[in-house]
């Protein structure tokens, strides 16, 4: 299986920058039953029917990312140079795993100032990162970092615009309750309370999980035998609660629904024989095709990254000849592309 078989042309013209509104003003591709049908989110209690189960990631995301100020002591005073951090998981003993720009200006023992609220030093410096430890800790540090940190929008928004205001409330779903995410489940950010009521009185159920999505999901796969890449690792809970749950929907013939790839990545880390066990850790779970689905019966998700383990996640579900066609009805129906863009359902033919 090859990396090239993830690809895709993508006009640049179709990334979206910013999101729609209201959210379920998305637009919606419906894939099932062999059949592509255009339309938009707040059709889900149209489409969804009684009993069925939406699995939603209520992880938040932290306004990780950072500008400052190296201080170094210096003969000739050249201690001093700007530096971007951006947080990407907490380490053991209270300490943060950060990507640094431009990186090699970071040594062991230099100190760092973010907007005279927040300070660290570094205590560690590798070929990916480094390890910094904040003098703030616990609500202090929580504070600080809510004032001087901005949301971590990926690469290809940032490329084309700063990270402003607006982001603070576009790149975070209304249910976000557990801060640890530096990257937005992105297929939650197309509800609102509104569409939810709605669901709810649709008869359509709703379950709770977290994954705390890492930087991870925006690194490239640079091997061309997929079945050789090393997925990332980011931590997840199941409680007993959300586990039983989904259960006992699966036992009365519901389906589970999880709304975006994190979602469906933990319950089926979770999943055991069938049945979806109280669960928390870090889960490497690489989802390709040739993956049976223990769980899982659809999918809502917006549009990957050509050559992403997120395309390939998507081809095990429904197939890659039909993630390519349905790829190919998004581009032409100028569908909009990644974090801001627009959505799809996927529901598979049900595994034999």
């Amino acid at each position: 299986m090859q990396l090239s078989d993830f690809d895709f042309d993508l006009p640049e013209e179709l990334i979206a920058t910013r999101p729609v509104r209201p959210r379920p003003a998305a637009r919606l591709l419906h894939a099932e039953g062999g059949a592509l049908v255009d339309r938009q989110v707040q059709d889900l209690p149209a489409i969804l029917r009684p009993g069925d189960r939406l699995v939603l990631n209520n992880t938040k995301v932290i306004p990780a990312r950072l500008s400052g100020e190296r201080q170094r002591e210096t003969r000739d005073g050249s201690g001093r140079a700007r530096i971007e951090v951006t947080l990407v998981s907490p380490e053991a003993g209270g300490g943060w795993r950060v990507l640094a720009r431009p990186l090699r200006k970071l040594a062991p023992g230099d100190r760092l100032d973010f907007g005279g609220l927040l300070q660290a030093e570094v205590v560690a410096r590798d070929s990916e990162g480094a390890v910094l430890a904040f003098v703030q800790q616990g609500e202090a540090f929580d504070a600080a970092l809510a004032q001087v940190g901005q949301m971590p929008l990926p690469p290809y928004i940032a490329a084309r615009r700063p990270a402003d205001a607006r982001d603070a409330e576009d790149y975070q779903t209304i249910f976000a309750r557990h801060s640890g995410a530096v990257a937005a489940p992105t297929a939650s950010l197309h509800f609102d309370a509104a569409l939810l009521a709605e669901l709810r009185a649709r008869g359509v159920d709703f379950s709770e999980v977290t994954l705390h999505v890492g930087a991870g999901t925006f690194r490239p796969v640079k091997v061309e035998d997929v079945t050789t890449h090393r997925m990332h690792a980011e931590w997840g809970e199941v409680s007993a609660e959300a586990a039983a749950e989904i259960n006992a929907t699966r036992a009365a013939g519901g389906r589970i629904i999880p709304v975006g790839t994190t979602a469906l990545r933990l319950i089926e880390s979770a999943a055991s024989g069938g049945q979806v066990q109280q669960w928390r850790g870090e889960t490497d779970i690489f989802i390709y095709p040739g993956y049976r689905f223990q769980v899982t019966d659809g999918l809502m998700t917006n549009f990957h990254l050509p050559k992403s383990t997120l395309m390939m996640l998507v081809s095990a579900l429904m197939g890659v000849e039909e993630i390519r066609a349905l790829y190919a009805h998004a581009v032409a129906q100028r569908y909009r592309f990644f974090s801001y863009g627009d959505a799809s359902l996927l529901i598979p033919q049900p595994q034999m």
